[in-house]
């Protein structure tokens, strides 16, 4: 037994050293680096970052490591890439069976991770990394669709369109598409998107709506629209990050550009009217900052900061969203970031999780989302942090 924990202790010294979490972190790095060393740090090992006890495959990991990726491409620091390979390994047998994943489910939030795989296998060339990567578009090509053509959020979520759905399925299906040339999934992605703008998008705000309901069934619904009947900021943030994302892998030809430069441009005006004027941030219920209970949340804060600067970066947006951006941005790090005696860096006032349905059953009612547990350095705020603070540093 002795030998059996000295060699443990062993293991995870070894392991912090390659990952480099070890000694206080510099307030000279940038904030993308002092989050990231933050994260390996708290997390030895990335399965750990949404608190979990025990690997997983799911859709947090997947955030937080794709912020991972874009910070190694700009740093080329290979502990973070080691950080993510890790993730996968631990997931993905050498068969290329994705552990913990049930296809049958048809949850589109599970396709997320699948976006690490293709920097993975064009580095490695394992072929365990295709044959996962082949899994998951097998689900996207026979994933439940609305009379439209809109995927389903899961099979138990019958005729319903979420915006989480839209980042969790549609960057992976076009990259899919540009890396192994299968031009229908261009068109299917963009449809995604297209769909929901249509179904979800409020005329009077041009804000977005969390989830439609096809058939009007749910009790959430609107009996005219289907719509859900509040403005969640994170949903919001999904959408945005997506549309800007999709950006990254449509051909320049492709219809789907015009189109998704459009949304873009109706999106971000709608964000920045609804920007908290004092702060720089974004309200949980983002259009009903002052009714009580609403809060400063962090992850719609740092996702709308992410979309707006790339947009910019990109030339999709005008120059002046760069100033909301980075007033954003200001207010996250005056507001809403820790930093402890060893310069570790936290993120606080993260919405932990909400949803519409379900059971218990989650009614879309203003009181449900704004009280929703609330975390500290929950990744799918963390994650989008580090991919704002890399936007704005270009």
């Amino acid at each position: 037994m002795k030998k059996i924990s000295l060699l443990l202790l062993i293991s995870v010294f070894i392991m912090g050293l390659t990952f480099g979490q070890n000694g206080p972190i510099p307030k000279s790095l940038d904030w993308s680096e002092r989050m990231a060393l933050s994260v390996m740090k708290r997390n030895p090992e990335a399965w750990q970052v949404d608190f979990m006890d025990r690997p997983v495959w799911s859709y947090p990991q997947g955030l937080m490591l794709h912020a991972f990726e874009e910070l190694w491409k700009e740093t080329g620091e290979d502990k973070y890439y080691d950080y993510i390979k890790a993730y996968a390994d631990k997931l993905i047998d050498p068969l290329g069976e994705i552990k913990t994943y049930k296809y049958e489910t048809y949850n589109i939030d599970m396709i997320n991770s699948g976006k690490l795989l293709f920097n993975l296998y064009n580095k490695t060339d394992d072929e365990k990394y295709k044959t996962a990567i082949e899994v998951l578009r097998k689900q996207l090509r026979y994933q439940p669709k609305t009379s439209e053509g809109g995927f389903w959020h899961k099979a138990r979520y019958t005729n319903q369109m979420w915006l989480d759905g839209a980042y969790m399925g549609t960057p992976f299906l076009l990259q899919y598409a540009q890396e192994f040339d299968d031009p229908a999934a261009f068109d299917e992605g963009v449809l995604q998107l297209v769909l929901m703008e249509k179904h979800l998008r409020d005329p009077k705000t041009g804000l977005l709506y969390h989830g439609w309901d096809e058939s009007r069934f749910q009790s959430w619904a609107d009996p005219g629209t289907g719509r859900s009947p509040n403005i969640w900021g994170r949903a919001m943030g999904w959408y945005a990050m997506a549309v800007v994302d999709a950006l990254d892998f449509l051909p320049d030809e492709h219809y789907g550009r015009v189109v998704l430069k459009s949304i873009l441009q109706r999106l971000a005006g709608a964000i920045r009217n609804y920007q908290d004027a004092e702060s720089g941030l974004w309200y949980q219920v983002i259009d009903k900052g002052d009714q009580e209970g609403n809060y400063l949340e962090a992850s719609a804060s740092s996702m709308f900061v992410y979309a707006l600067a790339k947009g910019v970066n990109h030339g999709y947006l005008d120059q002046s969203f760069r100033q909301t951006a980075e007033k954003g941005f200001e207010g996250l790090v005056d507001q809403l970031i820790e930093v402890d005696g060893n310069g570790e860096v936290s993120l606080i006032q993260v919405c932990a999780v909400a949803g519409l349905g379900g059971k218990p059953y989650r009614d879309g009612t203003y009181d449900y989302y704004v009280n929703e547990k609330i975390r500290v350095n929950d990744p799918k705020g963390v994650g989008p942090f580090i991919m704002a603070a890399l936007e704005l540093g270009k």
